[in-house]
């Protein structure tokens, strides 16, 4: 079985590499990613020398997308969210622009994790929408709670590739039940069941024995997609539709 997904894993380095062309601007180089935004659009950063480091730039473009789709970031709940978002990936802001700064040992790590903050960024559209009168983080966090679930919040794990994965909650093991981590994903489409998975592949081999992982997925909106369900199955990774909480309730807080 390892050999199997170490296989795998190997397959998914190389098709990302492959799907990652670069093209020099000016004296940067433009990175495009196969990582989609909410219009379907490669996610694309850059890439220049400064000060002896690499500077890792989206030159502004995720949070002006926002603004222009009618999302404002300038109230100080919203600028406060963003905040704890970059800073949970490590990049930082400069004026609109995120920003991170990376030598060459640390790069892979620094752009794998200024990818995943780029995307996370873009999920704050959904803050835009009038029907939302919540933060689905916030919804998980509060029926957590209601039901005495233990848990330790916003939680990273360095998988056997050395990346760090991020997971919104761990639940620690107990008498009855392994240790659980879950991750509450608000836009639960292809490119967030590939992250999840990803992070499970890398990271079950690292965690006790028997540690289970779970997906809940927000389903105010619609239906969740099946493909999206059966990708997250086939790689041992829960699917729990917020509709269906309850059902595995006992499981979460036992």
């Amino acid at each position: 079985m390892i050999a199997e997904i170490q296989k795998l894993m190997d397959r998914y380095a190389n098709w990302l590499r492959d799907k990652s062309p670069l093209r020099e601007v000016g004296d940067s180089v433009e990175v495009t990613t196969p990582f989609l935004d909410r219009h379907n659009d490669s996610l694309q950063f850059y890439i220049k020398r400064s000060n002896g480091h690499l500077l890792l730039t989206d030159d502004g473009m995720t949070i002006e997308d926002l603004r222009i789709s009618g999302c404002n970031l300038d109230s100080p709940k919203r600028r406060d969210l963003l905040q704890v978002t970059l800073n949970g990936f490590g990049v930082q802001l400069d004026g609109d622009a995120l920003t991170a700064r990376a030598t060459h040992e640390s790069f892979c790590l620094k752009k794998h994790n200024f990818v995943q903050a780029m995307l996370a960024v873009n999920d704050l559209f959904y803050l835009a929408t009038p029907m939302v009168t919540s933060l689905f983080g916030e919804d998980v966090v509060s029926w957590l709670d209601a039901n005495s679930v233990r848990y330790v919040p916003g939680i990273s794990f360095v998988g056997k590739t050395g990346y760090s994965h991020r997971f919104d909650f761990d639940i620690p093991k107990s008498k009855a039940r392994p240790e659980r981590l879950l991750r509450a994903i608000n836009r639960p489409d292809r490119d967030a069941a590939e992250a999840m998975v990803m992070a499970w592949v890398d990271t079950r081999e690292t965690r006790p024995p028997g540690a289970e992982a779970y997906a809940l997925l927000n389903d105010a909106e619609g239906r969740v997609l099946t493909t999206v369900i059966d990708a997250l199955d086939s790689y041992d990774v829960v699917a729990v539709p917020w509709s269906r909480r309850e059902e595995f309730k006992d499981r979460l807080a036992a």
